[in-house]
C-alpha cells in the first residue's frame, strides 16, 4: 500500500505485457509471410501502464486503431476515475446524501455491472467498500486498524443505498461518507469499449491491456494466437504458473501480491471481505477467462473474496467462463474446460 508496492506491481505488469506481445513465453510465433501489420502503443492511464497492440492489413489503419483505443481509454478514465476530481462518479461521490447526480449511459452502465457481480458472487465483489479500503490505505507504516475503526464505516458499504435512475440517467449515494469505486471492474469494462473501437476504427486483431486485464480479440499477423502468463503468487516477479493462448478472450488476475503489507509475519492486501472488512483470505490469486473483460475483471476480486470452494463452483456453473485459483495453501485448482488449455510450469 505504498508507492514502492505500486511501482514494483506496474512492472511486474510491465515484464508480463512484453512476454504477451512479443510471444517470448515459449510458444512458437512462426515465421509468416503474412502482411498485416502490428503496431504496440503503451501510455501511462487508469493509474497504470497501458498497452494497446492493433493488427491490420496496412501499419496506417493499425497505427489509426491503437490511437483510437487509447483515445478511448482517456476518455473513460475521465468519467470513471474517483482519483479526477472532475470526473462523474467523484461528483457522484461528492454529492452522497445530498443529491443524485446525472451521469454518463457508460457509468450507468458499469454501476448496473458492478451491482449484477456483486449478486453473482453474494456479495463479494463490492464497488462500496471504499470507506474501508481508505481506512487500510492511510496505514502507511504497516499499522493495521482497529477492528473498531472499520465498524464505523460499514453503513457506508451497504450497495442498497446505491440508487440508480436509468430513466433520468441519475446515481445517487443516500447517505453521506459513502463511496463508489469501479476500480475492480473499470478496467475490463474499459477493455470491451476499445476492442469495438478499435474494430471500428480497422483493425483485425488486437491486445488491450490495462494492467492485470486483459482483452483480446482476432490472431497475430502470422496467425498465432495471443499467449498469456499467469503469475505465480508466491514466486519471485516474472516466473508465472502457467500459460494459456487466447483468441477474442478477456482473462484478469486478482492476487494478495499486488499490493500489501507485512505485519508480524501476516500478509495484509488490498482485497477486503466486505463482511469482515478484512484482507480475504480463501485465495493466494484467481484467474479468470471470460468471453468480455467486464465479466473476467468482476470475477477475479468477487471469487477471491468467496474463497477457493465456492469460487470454483461458481466458474463451472457459468457459461463461458474458466478460471484457476491457487488456493490459500498454495494449491492450484484449475476449472474442468481449461485442464487441456493450460499448459502449468514445472
Amino acid at each position: 500500500m505504498t508507492q514502492a508496492i505500486d511501482k514494483r506491481s506496474i512492472s511486474c505488469y510491465l515484464g508480463f505485457i512484453l512476454l504477451l506481445t512479443f510471444g517470448l513465453l515459449g510458444l512458437p510465433l512462426g515465421e509468416s509471410d503474412a502482411k498485416d501489420a502490428m503496431i504496440k502503443r503503451s501510455q501511462y492511464l487508469m493509474g497504470t501502464i497501458v498497452f494497446v497492440t492493433g493488427v491490420a492489413p496496412e501499419e496506417g489503419v493499425a497505427k489509426e486503431a491503437v490511437d483510437a483505443g487509447l483515445a478511448e481509454i482517456r476518455r473513460l478514465e475521465q468519467l470513471m476515475s474517483t482519483w479526477i476530481p472532475t470526473s462523474e462518479l467523484s461528483r457522484v461521490n461528492a454529492a452522497a446524501g445530498k443529491r443524485p447526480v446525472h451521469v454518463s449511459q457508460e457509468n450507468l452502465e458499469v454501476l448496473k455491472a458492478s451491482l449484477r457481480m456483486a449478486t453473482l458472487t453474494e456479495g463479494g465483489f463490492n464497488v462500496a467498500v471504499g470507506p474501508a479500503v481508505a481506512i487500510w490505505n492511510v496505514s502507511q507504516e504497516g499499522r493495521v486498524p482497529l477492528q473498531e475503526e472499520l465498524e464505523a464505516v460499514r453503513p457506508f458499504t451497504s450497495l442498497s443505498n446505491i440508487d440508480l435512475d436509468e430513466q433520468a440517467g441519475t446515481v445517487f449515494l443516500r447517505r453521506a461518507g459513502m463511496q463508489v469505486d469501479v476500480g475492480g471492474i473499470g478496467k475490463g469494462f474499459a477493455a470491451d469499449l476499445v476492442v469495438e473501437v478499435m474494430k471500428s476504427a480497422g483493425a483485425t486483431a488486437g491486445v488491450v491491456a490495462l494492467s492485470g486485464d486483459i482483452r483480446t480479440f482476432g490472431r497475430m499477423p502470422d496467425q498465432e494466437q495471443f499467449v498469456f502468463g499467469i503469475q505465480h503468487p508466491r514466486k519471485e516477479q516474472g516466473q508465472i504458473l502457467g500459460r494459456i493462448a487466447l483468441e477474442n478472450e478477456a482473462v484478469s488476475t486478482a492476487g494478495d501480491y499486488q499490493r500489501f503489507i507485512m505485519k508480524d509475519g501476516i500478509r495484509y492486501h488490498h482485497i477486503l471481505d466486505p463482511t469482515s472488512l478484512q484482507p480475504a483470505r480463501g485465495c493466494q490469486s484467481v484467474t479468470i477467462i471470460a468471453k468480455t473483460g467486464v465479466m473476467a475483471d468482476g470475477l477475479d476480486t468477487g471469487i477471491f473474496v468467496m474463497g477457493s470452494e465456492r469460487g470454483m463452483a461458481l466458474i463451472e456453473s457459468l457459461p463461458d467462463v474458466e478460471g484457476v485459483i491457487v488456493n490459500a495453501q498454495g494449491e492450484v485448482m484449475i476449472s474442468s474446460g481449461l485442464k487441456a488449455r493450460l499448459r502449468l510450469e514445472p
